[in-house]
């Protein structure tokens, strides 16, 4: 977590510790996630359509994965089974940054979680390219 991030969080629960969030309107009351006003007219029925299809863009099916392969990853304890988890997880890193096509400082990092396990494995006479 960056500095930003620690100040924003410790700001947030200095409020609620002084109950700014309390009696905010609409506290208690479900959130209106069907609000489309910003969306043009002509698309809204659309975007309807695609959502009670359950059918997302790429990039968010993508993002699903790659955080369904990290909590994968965290649990990991075999080295070969980590790397090539790390391998797998790099390579949907790059496809969504390269769907994304935008510019690279918004691109998700790869991981070198894997130079750590190849170093780590060395040790105890697994391959370098994890076989």
């Amino acid at each position: 977590m960056s500095a930003f991030a620690k100040i924003v969080e410790q700001r947030i629960a200095e409020a609620q510790k002084k109950g700014a969030f309390d009696n905010l309107p609409g506290a208690g009351k479900p959130l209106c996630l069907e609000d489309d006003r910003h969306v043009p007219e002509e698309l809204r029925l659309a975007y309807k359509i695609l959502k009670n299809a359950d059918c997302v863009p790429p990039e968010v099916e993508l993002r699903k994965e790659i955080l369904a392969m990290e909590d994968l990853l965290a649990g990991m304890e075999d080295t070969r089974e980590k790397y090539r988890a790390m391998k797998k997880l790099n390579h949907l890193v790059l496809k969504l940054n390269l769907l994304r096509n935008g510019r690279a400082e918004l691109d998700i990092p790869e991981r070198y979680e894997h130079r750590l396990v190849e170093r780590f494995s060395n040790k105890g006479g697994v391959a370098e390219d994890g076989k």
